[in-house]
């Protein structure tokens, strides 16, 4: 090539193909425009360029998990969100309470809408195990019905708290906990209300022993519910062994096996003595009203019944009154409150083909034991290669190992312990003073039982399942 003089016109120098960028057939327009244009455009729209130019969203910034920067705008304070989420959980569970007893008022006194309505908030408290101080005594026997519903509600407040205040799936275990003491001071403030209220009715209702027991339970309650929504409950599995979390979940099978257990005892010898429950509802001689509204006590009071009916078929049974006990072994009653749900009670000790019944605690452990095996062959996965397999473990077995899954048995006896002597316990009080002064199970004495029945029984279900398990 001759060289250029200056004689000759400047020719253009094309560009070598080696420092050209390579590109994709397309031209971006952002790339097209100069870099002090381009800053110009970016300072004009509000964007801060990165140092490569690039305008497009969250290239200069790191955006928060779940879109938390576009929400942090509409997040609710969290006294307003727990205020408002509690107040709508109690009032759900105080309208039942309200509808069934307001109705019985309203037969007796036609037009005592605010007696009626006082009524039904004793009744709620009663619900919460808020003792009743009363003309014939202390009523202390809430029904797990509505204590069952209340929990509920208040879970789901927690819920709705957690997900006010943008917590959901991206909280931590600090505010899982500011949202079950949120709405736990909440529901007591409501239960000291609803204790001053009642005062003018006859009844009397400590404030103090109130608003402390809906600060308990509401706390304990939103908590649960707040666990699961904030993420922080899969954060907690994580961290604990797996020992201990399949035999928790053995002994909350083994106890739901229990009480499932008891329900159906409950029930079959209430439609057993239907004739005796239907002569006592007629007896009341309250109308279609009246009977109504004592049907639907004894139903919220049935899930009682099936606690006492596991504690029967545990062996420790239960008392209808001091110095009355209702066992396997030994029936003593005395004058009995004519309630339809007691229509069920046995007149004797257990004989003939009903001494099957004893069996079913142990069957209960048995299940547990075998739903544990089962999962865990589950998690193992295929069979392992002969030189993964432990010593003594037969060709194409699934490797589950021994003491893990004995010692998640024997976990699960004490926590079936724990929940069946919690339902033992939540299930009893008093009807009044006097000789009905003691009513329900001995909570310690279906503990000990259970935790023993259960241990030994999820060992026995779960070595069985394992010693015959194939891939």
């Amino acid at each position: 090539m001759p060289p250029i003089t200056p004689d000759q016109p400047d020719r253009p120098v094309r560009p070598d193909p080696a420092d050209r960028a390579p590109t994709t057939g397309r031209t971006d327009p952002v790339d097209a425009v100069p870099s002090a244009r381009r800053g110009e455009l970016d300072r004009r729209d509000g964007t801060e360029p990165d140092r490569t130019g690039d305008r497009r969203p969250g290239a200069g910034t790191t955006a928060r998990p779940g879109g938390a920067a576009r929400r942090s705008g509409r997040r609710a304070p969290l006294p307003v969100a727990a205020a408002v989420a509690t107040t709508w959980a109690a009032i759900l569970s105080y309208l039942p309470v309200a509808v069934v007893l307001g109705f019985a008022r309203l037969t007796e006194d036609a037009g005592a809408v605010g007696g009626a309505a006082r009524v039904g908030l004793a009744g709620w408290l009663v619900g919460h195990g808020v003792p009743l101080d009363t003309e014939a005594g202390t009523f202390h026997l809430p029904p797990l019905g509505l204590a069952v519903f209340a929990a509920w509600r208040v879970a789901r407040a927690g819920v709705h708290t957690s997900r006010a205040i943008g917590a959901r799936q991206h909280g931590t275990p600090r505010q899982a906990l500011a949202v079950a003491g949120a709405v736990g001071i909440a529901y007591g403030l409501l239960g000291v209300l609803a204790a001053v209220i009642v005062a003018p009715g006859g009844q009397d209702v400590s404030p103090a022993r109130a608003g402390l027991t809906l600060t308990v339970f509401g706390t304990l309650t939103a908590y649960a519910g707040a666990l699961p929504v904030t993420g922080t409950l899969g954060a907690l599995a994580r961290r604990t062994p797996a020992v201990f979390r399949d035999g928790l979940r053995t002994g909350l099978v083994a106890a739901l096996l229990m009480l499932g257990a008891g329900a159906g005892a409950a029930g079959l010898a209430v439609a057993t003595g239907g004739g005796a429950a239907s002569d006592m509802l007629t007896a009341y001689r309250t109308g279609v009203v009246g009977q109504a509204g004592i049907t639907a006590v004894s139903a919220g009071y049935a899930p009682n019944a099936a606690v006492w009916a596991a504690s029967y078929l545990l062996g420790p049974g239960f008392a209808i009154g001091t110095g009355t006990t209702v066992s396997t072994t030994e029936v003593t009653v005395g004058a009995l409150p004519a309630v339809p749900l007691l229509a069920g009670l046995p007149s004797g000790p257990i004989g003939g083909f009903r001494a099957a019944l004893l069996a079913v605690p142990v069957i209960a452990g048995l299940a547990a034991g075998w739903l544990l095996t089962r999962r865990s062959l589950r998690r193992a996965g295929l069979p392992a290669p002969p030189a993964a397999l432990p010593r003594g473990a037969g060709r194409g077995r699934l490797v589950v190992r021994w003491p893990p899954l004995l010692a998640a048995a024997l976990v699960g006896g004490p926590v079936a312990g724990v929940v069946l002597g919690a339902a033992a316990w939540a299930s009893g009080g008093s009807l009044g003073g006097g000789r009905l002064a003691e009513v329900g199970p001995v909570s310690w004495q279906v503990a000990v039982v259970a935790t023993v029945v259960v241990a030994v029984g999820a060992t026995v279900g779960a070595a069985v399942t394992r010693a015959f398990a194939r891939p």
